[in-house]
């Protein structure tokens, strides 16, 4: 039996999926979230011996008549694929809306089930719906269904009633087929028509009690919190309150309880080997897998911490006023208001963020923004933003914060170029969202999100990160002879002689040598490896004390761990946050652009964004903060020169490809 659960976005469909089946999709209040079909089976629990039910979580829709990607994939599926069962979840907080769809579900011979959404929260407003009626009217089961994320109340009824439903005929109390799709007027008006119809449903089954004071409370905290001018400094500031209690305050107590216990594991580890091991097996034991894996571990507090941070954000309604607030500049730069939402997603994971790109129908605003959200700085990132952060600027909040609006001004910047680049001036594409309203968020929802996102990241600690830190250590202990490489010579390694042409081109960012430069080529594959071959490296296991880094260092100043100045970890951060990002996203950019021109386009772009923006870093930081230019300014200068050069040729090429189709277009029109 297949079942298909279908509803308007952020009704509490994928929501329900998740309750349905123990997965865990990706939930959200914004439309877009779930951007294609997801499949799953029921839990044990909810069925009957020997049945085998697959459920189908589809995109949000309003429609049957796609206006969205994401409601191409809904109509393909039901039409195309022929569920036993529609589960047609609808917002019981917004019914007017809801039942459009659902009468055009029940023109398709499919027996639907409506489940009747967040009815808890209509007790709380003081709305009542007469189900009874409501079922007579639309000829169809209906089952309440709480506010689905706090309670299973409802889905065992819920899935009982779709298998009793499996074959039956239902009537359409709405029949809107053989309209011709082709004749725009005969759609309106019969579209006219089923509004008006589901307007009579709704005055017969709905009383709605209007609480005016909460209303006004809403809408007050909207002016302020989603005001053109003051919501980027508001949402400037709760990002950096996130990244105090996460990076600051609360997330350094709990990482120093875990480093603590890599540090007993190391040293028992050690004593266990004793001298009757070979150095070469110790070494990679202790300071390739132990040490490089427990430095990245090290971090995992914080990131838990400001991952149920954003959670609960998410969930309040917060950050889907972001979206409103980013989408007024979004359009003036060419890219589509849905190009925040990838980008939103983004902060998660780049690759769940570049494949939500596919909602937008616009071709080259879709590769655009595939293109640029990975400069939004992904959870893999922020091992490296909290190392240099702890380091080099004694966790200071701001560092964290600057590198999320810096990745929106990059983004800004990138989509104007782009825009130049392609001669596509176009802004057509509609952004439409339903705002949700702000609510206390759940802690339970957040704690599991933390904890998801948590095992995901040891997961590829203990996999990824384990293998790449062991190769690591094996390149630097031989030469290419595959002799033991004698200490004070790591130059000769296999390491430090892969490393160092790359290190050559980095002296103008300030970074030039191997070390770094192996740590950022390693970023590459997960961008957690950055701070393992850090770790590998310069055999340091605990970056989370910086007064035992200070003493392995040698030095007496923090800031000169590694040999960088503040100003030069600063730069070597960007570097590795604003540079094309690790394979596996790269991969989904190639899914998603469809065009080997435009990928490898757009990585050359992150290339040079990422470079340009560490050399200026650098070399203005330097000269402020000692009154000279950093070390090699001029060539670096050449270079940055040599890409600026590159992207100006092509933006007036653009612009002449621009001009010469207006041209095409006025003379067309003439004629």
């Amino acid at each position: 039996m297949k079942i298909a659960l279908a509803g308007n976005p952020n009704s509490g469909k994928t929501t329900l999926f998740n309750l349905i089946t123990g997965r865990s999709e990706k939930v959200g209040n914004w439309a877009g979230v779930t951007v294609d079909k997801k499949e799953g089976t029921i839990r044990k629990s909810l069925m009957k011996d020997g049945d085998s039910i697959k459920i189908i979580d589809l995109p949000g829709a309003y429609s049957m008549s796609p206006f969205t990607s994401e409601e191409n994939v809904t109509r393909d599926f039901i039409k195309n694929e022929n569920p036993d069962v529609i589960i047609n979840i609808v917002d019981g907080t917004n019914l007017s809306r809801s039942l459009f769809f659902t009468t055009q579900l029940l023109e398709l011979d499919i027996p639907v089930v409506i489940a009747l959404n967040k009815t808890d929260l209509n007790k709380k407003q003081g709305t009542k719906i007469d189900v009874k009626v409501l079922e007579k009217l639309l000829g169809c089961s209906i089952v309440e269904t709480v506010s689905i994320a706090n309670s299973n109340n409802g889905i065992e009824a819920l899935i009982k009633k779709a298998i009793e439903v499996k074959g039956n005929n239902q009537k359409a109390p709405f029949n809107g087929q053989g309209v011709d799709l082709s004749n725009k007027k005969e759609v309106e008006e019969n579209d006219k028509k089923r509004y008006d119809f589901v307007k009579g449903i709704i005055s017969k089954v709905e009383k709605r009690s209007k609480d005016e004071d909460k209303i006004k409370r809403q809408d007050k905290a909207d002016r302020i919190l989603a005001h053109k001018w003051l919501g980027l400094p508001i949402f400037a500031a709760v990002m950096w309150a996130v990244f105090s209690i996460s990076q600051t305050y609360l997330g350094p107590l709990f990482a120093d309880i875990l480093v603590g216990g890599v540090d007993q594991i190391y040293a028992f580890v050690e004593k266990l080997l004793g001298d009757s091991v070979s150095p070469l097996l110790s070494s990679i034991l202790l300071d390739g897998i132990i040490g490089g894996v427990g430095a990245v571990i090290g971090f995992l507090p914080l990131i838990m911490i400001l991952f149920f941070l954003i959670a609960l954000l998410e969930d309040s309604g917060y950050m889907a006023r972001i979206a409103v607030i980013m989408d007024r500049f979004f359009k003036k730069i060419g890219l589509s208001g849905k190009s925040i939402i990838p980008m939103i997603i983004g902060t998660g994971c780049a690759i769940p963020g570049i494949m939500a790109t596919r909602t937008i129908k616009d071709e080259r605003q879709r590769r655009t923004t595939a293109m640029l959200t990975p400069f939004m700085p992904c959870g893999a990132k922020l091992p490296v933003i909290a190392l240099f952060a702890g380091v080099f600027f004694n966790d200071a909040a701001w560092v964290g914060t600057l590198m999320y609006f810096l990745g929106i001004l990059l983004i800004i910047i990138g989509a104007l170029i782009v825009v130049r680049i392609t001669g596509d001036k176009r802004s057509n594409s509609y952004f439409i969202m339903e705002l949700p309203q702000y609510k206390v968020p759940s802690i339970k929802r957040a704690t599991v999100s933390m904890f998801e996102r948590g095992k995901a990241f040891i997961v590829k600690a203990g996999t990824i990160i384990l293998l790449c830190n062991t190769v690591i250590q094996i390149m630097q202990s031989f030469n290419w002879q595959f002799q033991l490489v004698a200490e004070g010579a790591e130059n000769t390694s296999i390491l430090a002689t892969i490393a160092s042409p790359f290190a050559f081109i980095l002296i103008p960012l300030g970074f030039g040598v191997w070390q770094l430069a192996a740590a950022a080529i390693t970023g590459f594959i997960a961008k957690e490896n950055v701070v393992g071959t850090l770790a590998v490296v310069y055999s340091i296991t605990n970056f989370i004390d910086v007064e035992e880094l200070a003493l392995v260092s040698g030095v007496s100043e923090v800031s000169q761990v590694m040999g960088l100045t503040s100003v030069a970890a600063l730069s070597y951060l960007m570097f590795n946050l604003f540079t094309p990002p690790c394979f596996a996203a790269i991969g989904a950019m190639n899914s998603e652009m469809e065009d080997k021109k435009w990928l490898w386009g757009g990585i050359a772009f992150q290339f040079a964004t990422g470079y340009t923006v560490s050399f200026l870093v650098y070399q203005i930081g330097t000269l402020v903060t000692t009154g000279s230019l950093g070390t090699a300014f001029v060539p670096g200068l050449i270079v940055v020169a040599v890409i600026a050069s590159i992207i100006i040729y092509l933006m007036k090429k653009g612009s002449e490809k621009a001009a010469s189709n207006g041209e095409n277009k006025g003379a067309a029109w003439e004629m």
